[in-house]
């Protein structure tokens, strides 16, 4: 990645200097098919870019990584292209008033999902592109400003093979001969601009509001075309479309609404307006559970949401980067479970995407949620738990600090006032202060300037005279709500008092209080029965850890599966589960509780939130001594619970899959063979090809399957996702050479697609193998800052995180991240937040294991 950053400093002094008025970018991709080496394709890319300088006279740059430029023309004043490009920056000297820059370049395919991505199908041998940019890779398609307060109108223009399609942010104006030309757009940054070309299959519908029309589109690849269920993918963007519509009371400014499904997406989808992109893992191809459909939902109506939070409104730098991600988490689970039938939402939130905030907060790296991005390196790992994930938490707690009237009429004033422009902080705070009359200022240091998580513990003494209750004699004579933390923070959280009734834990007394402080009574449950169950933070109003009395504790342990509301229940397995990553709760307890009640969970997304925690507590908390039994205990109550499973269920389904991810006996891998060969059966468990493979990799992880069985599997899918599982079974087998291979593949090799490294980082490290992948611990640290150096920025987080020795759990390997750390003190930050944070890992790992091998 050398000479491809841009840092803040610079990208001010830009902005400072130039207005930009339009581009003009003319793409040829023609290439994109015929013979030819894959590492040496390019395509054509000529640019003009109008634009306006204020010091006339001025020098500065345009971003473009190409392979070659063939031609640099500034106000018709011919450059020499050896002279002023260096690889990533045309030089840009003696600037007039106005200015005309055209730029003729050779600019290369992707394999690893930055910049224009070529995947050629397995299955029928066709191409399909598509771009993905952000934060910053639109300069490897077309010359530009590459930074989001540089706005400007977009011209499309691409040529195409015979019978491909092409779309872009705006609406298709003409194609003949070949070549598409597309509308111009609004005033947009540049990472969001789009290309996606290829022989998609495309489905249409039209969404209308009164006067309003919005052409809708959804595209995958043919070979997915019968697993497309577009019509659900439709609902859910009209449903969507309705609900920001009446809320933001500003139309959606963007003309079209396509949506495309793309082959080896490194993200779950991208905002692009007009031409949102996905990950095409969200068409199944098996039977998937409602969580799933649940998840595609979300993440349609989170990138819908982006339209107006980072689309019409742009943050000026990445450092405001939470200004659209916080955002759009929030706005996608608000309006998900307002709008569709996902009602449950935040239910999910609450277990599933605070859980990545969590962990996030607490690692070396953690940072404000209003963060310091000194340069694009920042901004790649920025895309985090707590841009993402703290943030949307800390606005929902906004809204009940605020007011949800207050909220979105604030975000309705930040549109029209800001659209089509840049924004930082203080002019989000400037509308939501005129609209709720508080002054946030405070709210702002404590919340979004300041990093890490609070915990808030109830503390009770009772009133032994004042008679019985749910959990013994007496009733509360004080009840205060203890926080600790460096930066102690105002909580507006609800704290309800739980009793068993019929077999039942439900509420019977509930207050809302603004904890702040150390030390905060909740005056309003004095005099209360004595609960069987204190839970601050009920409802989940806050962001914050929740801890228990010893009480309350004790409760769980024995009724965890009796409290009766759906979003309590999973309030109390997040709060378990952070204490067993805190070493304050045994891994061996936590696997004991998913044992005793996981079975009787009936939300299906916390139902597999539970087993990927108790995987986890296995694999990385437990202590070592005890993983087999652990492991054994797991299997046993998975193939319980698979049995007991409604037939054909969803329920039935997770713990189908559950059951493979942790067997490891001679029985439980003989019942896996059976399965596959159909001399077993589990009655209405339908064993699709996705579930094949899921079987397949434990098989051939512990050597029951070996490459004939897992090209045979292929044979039977012989498609693009086949093809990666494949890889990702062949990786897992337990062999030296495997190993020696994958490793070469991935380290040594830049060959393979991001798809197919995924896979194969995936199928490397087995929790069964660590002794076989044990020598790749000293080869990772020999190896990992040459990959870095050497590779795109995604590949490079993915081989930095994926293959670091997390497996080899003891305080040698922690010494040698130590001794690399120190080593490389002047090293890339980016590479040494990661490996900071891997390290972070492997010693809480170490920490929960000390705790589970005490108890």
């Amino acid at each position: 990645m050398p000479g491809e950053n841009l840092s803040r400093d610079e990208a001010r002094e830009r902005a400072a200097l130039l207005s930009v008025d339009g581009y003009d970018v003319a793409l040829d991709l023609r290439s994109a098919v015929g013979e030819g080496e894959e590492r040496d394709r390019t395509f054509r890319s000529v640019t003009t870019v109008r634009f306006r300088c204020a010091t006339p006279g001025a020098g500065t740059f345009a971003d473009l990584v190409a392979p070659s430029v063939t031609s640099v023309t500034l106000n018709g004043r011919e450059l020499d292209p050896a002279a002023v490009f260096d690889g990533a920056r045309i030089a840009l000297d003696g600037l007039a008033e106005e200015n005309v820059l055209v730029v003729d370049a050779q600019c290369a395919y992707s394999r690893t999902g930055e910049g224009m991505h070529r995947f050629v199908d397995p299955e029928d041998g066709e191409v399909y592109l598509y771009t993905q940019y952000e934060p910053a890779d639109a300069r490897r398609v077309f010359a530009n400003f590459e930074q989001p307060d540089l706005k400007a109108p977009y011209r499309f223009e691409v040529a195409a093979p015979e019978g491909w399609t092409v779309w872009s942010n705006g609406a298709e104006e003409s194609r003949e001969g070949g070549v598409w030309r597309f509308a111009e757009t609004r005033p947009i940054s540049t990472y969001i601009t789009c290309v996606v070309a290829g022989p998609y299959h495309h489905v249409t519908d039209v969404y209308r509001r009164g006067d309003l029309e919005i052409p809708l589109g959804a595209m995958c690849r043919k070979g997915l075309a019968r697993h497309f269920d577009a019509e659900d993918v439709f609902l859910v963007t009209k449903q969507g479309l309705d609900f920001f519509h009446d809320t933001f009371d500003y139309p959606y400014p963007f003309g079209k609404y396509d949506q495309a499904f793309v082959p080896e997406y490194n993200l779950g989808a991208m905002e692009n307006p007009g031409m949102v992109t996905f990950r095409e893992e969200y068409i199944y191809r098996g039977k998937v559970t409602r969580a799933a459909y649940e998840r595609r939902a979300n993440v349609i109506l989170h990138e819908m949401a982006h339209m107006w939070f980072g689309d019409l409104v742009t943050m000026k730098w990445w450092d405001d980067l939470w200004l659209k991600e916080s955002f759009a988490d929030f706005m996608g689970t608000f309006s998900m479970v307002e709008a569709t039938r996902f009602a449950n939402g935040w239910t999910t939130f609450a277990n599933n995407r605070k859980a990545w905030a969590y962990r996030a907060d607490q690692l070396p790296s953690t940072h404000p949620i209003t963060a310091d991005i000194r340069d694009l390196e920042d901004a790649k790992l920025n895309f985090d738990g707590i841009t993402y994930a703290k943030g949307a938490a800390v606005l929902k707690q906004l809204v009940a600090y605020a007011g949800r009237e207050a909220f979105l009429e604030g975000s309705r004033r930040y549109f029209k006032r800001h659209a089509y422009g840049n924004t930082t902080l203080g002019d989000l705070l400037a509308v939501l202060e005129e609209t709720s009359g508080r002054d946030l200022k405070a709210w702002s240091r404590s919340w979004l300037e300041t990093s890490g998580v609070n915990a808030l513990t109830p503390v009770l003494t009772y009133d032994a005279d004042a008679g019985g209750g749910a959990g013994g004699g007496g009733r509360i004579a004080e009840l205060v709500v203890e926080q600790d933390g460096a930066e102690l923070r105002p909580h507006r959280a609800a704290v309800g008092l739980y009793r068993l009734e019929g077999g039942r834990l439900v509420r019977y007394a509930r207050a809302e209080v603004d904890v702040t402080g150390r030390r905060t009574a909740v005056a309003e449950l004095a005099g209360a029965e004595r609960p069987a169950l204190v839970l601050v933070n009920d409802e989940d109003l806050t962001y914050c850890k929740v801890r228990f009395d010893e009480e309350s504790l004790a409760t769980l342990r024995a009724h965890l599966g009796d409290v009766e509301d759906p979003l309590a229940r999973a309030l109390c397995w997040s709060a378990l589960w952070n204490m067993t990553r805190d070493a304050l709760m045994p891994a061996r307890d936590f696997v004991a509780l998913v044992l005793d009640f996981a079975g009787r969970e009936s939300d299906i997304g916390v139902l597999q939130m539970l087993h990927a925690w108790a995987r986890t507590a296995l694999v990385h908390y437990a202590a070592p001594a005890w993983r087999a039994t652990g492991g054994r205990l797991l299997a046993e109550g998975a193939l319980r619970e698979l049995r007991r499973a409604e037939p054909g269920s969803e329920h039935q389904l997770t713990w189908a899959r559950f059951f493979a991810a942790v067997a490891s006996q001679d029985a439980d891998l003989a019942l896996l063979q059976g399965l596959l060969a159909g001399t077993e059966k589990v009655d209405g468990l339908d064993v699709d090809q996705e579930l094949r493979w899921a079987f397949l990799e434990p098989l051939a992880a512990h050597g029951r399957a070996d490459e004939a069985a897992i090209g045979a599997e292929l044979a039977r899918d012989d498609t693009a996702s086949g093809k990666r599982h494949q890889v990702r079974c062949l990786a897992a087998r337990p062999s030296a050479a495997v190993k020696a291979q994958a490793w070469a593949q991935v380290v040594e090799s830049d060959r393979l697609s991001n798809a197919l490294v995924e896979a194969v980082i995936s199928g490397f490290a087995q929790p069964s193998q660590r002794e076989l992948v044990a020598p790749y611990a000293e080869k990772y640290f020999a190896a990992v800052e040459r990959v870095w150096a050497e590779r795109s920025i995604q590949i490079g987080m993915d081989v930095v995180r994926g293959l670091f020795p997390s497996l080899q759990d003891h305080p040698a390997t922690l010494e040698a991240t130590d001794a690399w750390l120190a080593a490389h003190e002047d090293g890339a930050p980016a590479l040494r937040r990661l490996v900071l944070e891997a390290r972070d890992d492997l010693a809480r790992a170490l920490r929960a294991q000390e705790c589970d091998a005490a108890a």
